[in-house]
């Protein structure tokens, strides 16, 4: 299986570095190819600006989504936002690893979506009509591709609880999960969280590193978010809203667009 790690810490000499060495070394030793997108040892060029768009005209005004599809469609994105998209279509399953830092990932993490995922590759694919709402939401250019996310917090597990004063992680990580990873089209694992790491003394780092080893053994058999499709018939077109009488008992908001997991 080939692995890509998009890896965002500005400091390797941390708890999210030793974190990536436990997972790359897991991957390795279980005979795994693996990349590693280390953001800022790349210094990747977060902002999308007019730079991104080779063709654009001096005078012509910038539109993201279009100046992306055309540039797209024409090979003209930029080198280093060609290489990860490269990275993109090579790799099986795609982790992000980051600090939730203000409730959302790292600001050059975001940048690395804003510009890799361009239209016509991430999104404005497929067939839009009355019928169909373009491939996303469990479909697209990342179908058949496994993604999941590593993440480290400060706080405690208890603190991001269904009644927790930071909100339940699940509702932090569904922007990321649902809006970034399985719009795409790919099949979303449920997330790795590591909580309370600025206080880790070394016997939770050797558990929390224990654990994340099994989930890196498990990447291929572990169920995944059951995230409802676009265009599996459960949702009206063209307002996109869920059929009534769908949702799961007490379902609300982002619960709402997750299915009863189905027992392998």
């Amino acid at each position: 299986m080939n692995v890509l790690i998009i890896f965002a810490h500005p400091e390797r000499h941390s708890l999210n570095g030793a974190l990536l060495e436990v997972a790359v070394a897991e991957l390795k030793g279980l005979g795994h190819d693996v990349q590693v997108s280390d953001l800022y040892a790349m210094q990747w060029k977060a902002a999308v600006d007019r730079a991104d768009f080779p063709d654009l005209g001096p005078d012509e005004r910038l539109k993201v989504a279009s100046a992306s599809s055309r540039e797209f469609a024409a090979d003209g994105l930029t080198d280093d936002v060609k290489a990860e998209q490269d990275k993109l279509h090579w790799a099986d399953t795609v982790i992000f690893q980051f600090p939730l830092w203000w409730f959302a990932m790292p600001a050059i993490l975001k940048g690395w979506v804003d510009r890799v995922y361009a239209c016509g590759f991430a999104y404005g694919v497929g067939e839009h009509s009355d019928r169909r709402w373009g491939d996303r939401y469990g479909e697209g250019m990342m179908a058949g591709k496994r993604a999941m996310l590593i993440v480290t917090a400060g706080g405690w597990p208890e603190h991001y609880s269904e009644r927790g004063i930071n909100g339940q992680i699940d509702d932090l990580l569904f922007p990321i999960n649902h809006g970034i990873l399985f719009y795409p089209g790919f099949t979303v694992l449920p997330p790795f969280v590591a909580y309370r790491v600025d206080r880790l003394d070394d016997t939770r780092f050797r558990t929390v590193a224990d654990e994340l080893r099994e989930r890196m053994r498990t990447l291929q058999t572990r169920l995944p978010i059951p995230y409802r499709k676009q265009n599996g018939g459960e949702y009206q077109i063209p307002t996109m809203e869920l059929k009534p009488g769908l949702e799961t008992s007490g379902a609300v908001r982002f619960a709402l667009h997750v299915a009863e997991p189905k027992l392998r």
